[in-house]
């Protein structure tokens, strides 16, 4: 599976400029279960994981960044 490209993603910048949108919220629902979000994710440095997390309210990542520190 080639490496996910979440980064660059134009729906993640949907959310980022406004989270509000229509676009911004589906991207955010999909996440919960995205596999290559996932990846992406756990493949990040601990402060990047926890960065992302706080951004994205990562409840069920949160976790695992704290388990992993």
């Amino acid at each position: 599976m080639a490496d996910p490209n979440c980064a660059q993603c134009r729906f993640r910048a949907k959310f980022d400029n406004n989270p509000r949108s229509f676009l911004g919220r589906f991207w955010r629902w999909h996440i919960n279960f995205c596999p290559g979000w996932k990846r992406y994710f756990l493949s990040q440095a601990p402060e990047e994981k926890a960065e992302l997390a706080e951004r994205y309210g990562f409840k069920k990542y949160l976790g695992q960044v704290k388990k992993q520190k």
